[in-house]
């Protein structure tokens, strides 16, 4: 689904199977990295501490006109949906709301065909608020290179920050608000421990789901990635658009209906074809036109 109505049509329709024992679930493998479980588990336990800043710069999505001219559907409204935050963020998205949960208000800022020929988004930023008064900024591109893929969470008791190989965490002797409150020092912050938690960076992925999904159906086991799950970042995506097309903040729940009805009004503009990739003069050329035109 490329919008939050289809994929309510989706869920209804798993809720309506005939046998409860049938396993809806999607290849979210990103779930599996040992840095994303531990970050979800310092959350969940409150090792971290209540988070109080999200920053993830997500531009190592780098792609170039060949990649956008190997199909005609990619990067149009009618063909595809949308760009970066579609096709190569779902991932991220879903990370997002799988470890901080889905916020409350968002205000995207897309620039749509900035470093392509392409109708649909291809830089994002976007602010993020939260209940809870945590903030937070998401930015991706498909335009940078070098890119960046660095996410950076603050929470009262550090800072922890996962870029590359590294997973760091900067621990604060005492929780920042208790310290503010209690010291008389006036500049200095609390004391630190830095601690550089070792650990494999990639995990079972998509085997690893393959195998998840077959225990849920052969013996009940509780799927990673419940495809119940999927409307939050097709909702997230959703909203960012949303808001940079309204300019204005989007509350979530996002109206799935008005968001619906917007994308449509796109799609029936859309160019939909786009110039395709010369004919290949030799077959190295040709072996790299087929590649591209499988490749994400």
């Amino acid at each position: 689904a490329v919008h939050k109505a289809d994929c309510e049509k989706m869920i209804a329709a798993y809720e309506a199977r005939p046998q409860k024992s049938q396993v809806f679930a999607e290849m979210f493998q990103h779930r599996t990295d040992p840095p994303y479980r531990k970050l979800k588990e310092m959350i969940a336990t409150g090792e971290l501490g209540e988070v109080r800043r999200i920053n993830w710069i997500v531009t190592d999505w780098f792609r170039t006109e060949a990649y956008y001219r190997s199909g005609g559907w990619r990067a149009t409204w009618r063909g595809e949906g949308g760009g970066v935050l579609l096709n190569q963020c779902p991932h991220n998205l879903d990370l997002w709301q799988w470890m901080f949960g889905l916020p409350s208000r968002v205000r995207g800022f897309c620039r749509f065909g900035r470093f392509h020929d392409i109708e649909v988004e291809d830089e994002v930023t976007a602010y993020l608020e939260y209940d809870s008064g945590t903030t937070a900024v998401f930015v991706t591109t498909t335009g940078e290179a070098p890119g960046t893929n660095r996410l950076e969470v603050a929470g009262e008791r550090g800072k922890v920050v996962l870029e590359g190989e590294r997973f760091s965490f900067t621990r604060n002797e005492m929780a920042m608000s208790e310290y503010s409150r209690t010291t008389s020092e006036r500049f200095t912050p609390p004391a630190v421990w830095n601690v550089t938690i070792p650990m494999q960076t990639v995990g079972s992925r998509h085997r690893g789901i393959w195998q998840n999904f077959v225990s849920a159906v052969l013996d009940g086991e509780a799927p990673i990635a419940p495809a119940t799950e999927g409307i939050r970042s097709v909702e997230l995506g959703n909203a960012i658009l949303h808001s940079a097309w309204t300019g204005q903040t989007v509350t979530l729940p996002l109206d799935a209906v008005a968001y619906q009805r917007a994308l449509e009004e796109r799609a029936a503009t859309s160019r939909y074809q786009k110039p395709e990739l010369a004919p290949a003069t030799d077959d190295a050329a040709r072996a790299k036109g087929a590649d591209i035109t499988k490749s994400f």
